[in-house]
């Protein structure tokens, strides 16, 4: 008798509802206690607003109080809220779609507009790495008495090790990158207090939106372009899309709250920062002509011959963990555009290499720091209408943010900032044209 042979039966792994664990990861944060869940939220800001207190604003703010006084006090105010709509809609789309910002223009754009957005991303992403390693290497250069090169050198080690804490999870980069935030505030904060000599109806006068001539507008464009940072937009949108994940929409609206919150705070934060390095210069050179003289040099040397050599390290400590952070900071969103845009990942260190040999080579040829990092903020200036255009147009589409899509008011806004960013551009190239 011939026993047919049967097959051992197919034993099937458990169908895992996707769907479940998600809801089930919402929950499960939320279930830790208010104060856990609150700081468990908070973050993406903080790690972001590092780019808005980078070694470009230090020289752009240095620089503007040094040669003008208040005189462009609106435009730090002005810059700064803006930055803030901009990063709230960044954020909000990582939080409404699932995707971040280069995904999201990979996805919509034709492959040449695509191909041609991030081009333009790696070339501000190469005048904001130019302008942190500048920025750290002057820190040290300050702090040491190290010759530039060789503290550019220092810079990119020290850099490797800030990104080397990401390899322990996001929160420890979160909680690293911010330390270095918090200790560039007290930093400056010491010496805005040291200094003294405030002139609160000098400050007045200076929020009322005017320019002085073809510097003062060049000095504004710079402003603008070291505070709405286009590579922190494109992080932004990525450090929220999938932080906290859940597919309802109720759940996804509790979670706005406290990203306005984050958002708040981290940018009012780095607002004050930059107000605060203005008028710091304002003081500190009040009877003072600059000339040709670098500002943060003489701002520093100022420092340490009228108030003190705390100081005067306080400012070169602050300048530093300035640069460093803000380096890790910007390798981070190279990553992220590079990601979105050609689904292509290189490992972070690889980047990192490749990213800071334009800014050894021109820190070498022996520039002018100051002068690099101001031009550098110009060029950021130039390409923040390319992150900005898309990002509007994408938020207002309901197809996409569901029930987080932009009111008309909001939308109104962004447009305005757009429109704000590229009219500056404009009179800048005419004024510059007019001015030879």
């Amino acid at each position: 008798m011939s026993a047919q042979a049967t097959a051992p039966p197919v034993v099937r792994p458990p169908v895992a509802d996707e769907r479940s664990r998600v809801l089930g990861e919402f929950h499960d944060i939320r279930s830790r206690g208010r104060w856990r869940f609150r700081l468990a939220l908070l973050g993406p800001a903080f790690v972001v607003a590092v780019a808005y207190v980078d070694p470009g604003n230090v020289a752009t703010n240095v620089e503007a109080g040094a040669r003008t006084g208040y005189l462009l006090v609106w435009v730090v105010v002005l810059a700064n809220i803006m930055a803030l709509l901009v990063q709230y809609l960044s954020a909000k789309l990582g939080l409404a779609t699932g995707k971040n910002l280069p995904e999201q223009c990979r996805a919509l754009a034709p492959r040449w507009l695509s191909r041609l957005l991030w081009a333009q991303a790696e070339l501000v992403a190469m005048a904001t790495d130019l302008a942190e390693f500048a920025g750290a290497a002057l820190g040290l250069s300050l702090l040491f008495g190290m010759p530039i090169p060789l503290a550019a050198l220092v810079t990119a080690v020290v850099s490797f090790a800030v990104l080397a804490c990401q390899q322990r999870g996001c929160r420890a980069f979160e909680l690293a990158v911010m330390a270095l935030l918090f200790l560039v505030l007290a930093g400056f904060a010491y010496d805005l207090l040291t200094v003294g000599h405030q002139s609160a109806s000098d400050a007045a006068a200076g929020m009322v939106p005017h320019f002085a001539g073809t510097s003062t507008a060049l000095l504004a464009a710079a402003i603008v372009g070291a505070t709405v940072m286009p590579h922190a937009v494109y992080l932004h949108s990525a450090l929220t899309q999938r932080r906290v994940r859940t597919d309802r929409p109720d759940d996804r609206r509790f979670l706005l709250r406290y990203l306005r919150i984050d958002c708040a705070l981290g940018f009012t934060l780095a607002g004050a920062v930059n107000l605060g390095m203005l008028c710091l210069s304002a003081a500190l050179f009040r009877h003072t002509e600059l000339g040709d003289l670098d500002a943060i040099t003489a701002a520093h040397a100022d420092l340490g011959r009228t108030v003190g050599g705390a100081a005067a390290m306080a400012f070169a400590v602050a300048l530093l963990a300035s640069g460093i952070s803000s380096a890790s900071v910007g390798t981070y969103a190279g990553q992220v555009v590079m990601q979105g845009f050609l689904r292509r990942r290189i490992p972070l260190f690889a980047r990192r290499t490749v990213t800071m040999a334009p800014a050894l080579i021109v820190l070498c040829a022996g520039l002018p720091v100051t002068f690099t990092l101001v031009f550098s903020q110009v060029v950021l200036a130039f390409g923040i209408p390319f992150v900005l255009l898309p990002l509007v147009v994408i938020t207002r589409r309901r197809d996409l943010m569901g029930k987080l899509v932009n009111r008309p008011a909001t939308t109104a806004a962004g447009a305005l900032v757009c429109a704000l960013v590229v009219s500056l551009n404009i009179y800048l190239i005419v004024t510059m044209v007019k001015g030879g």
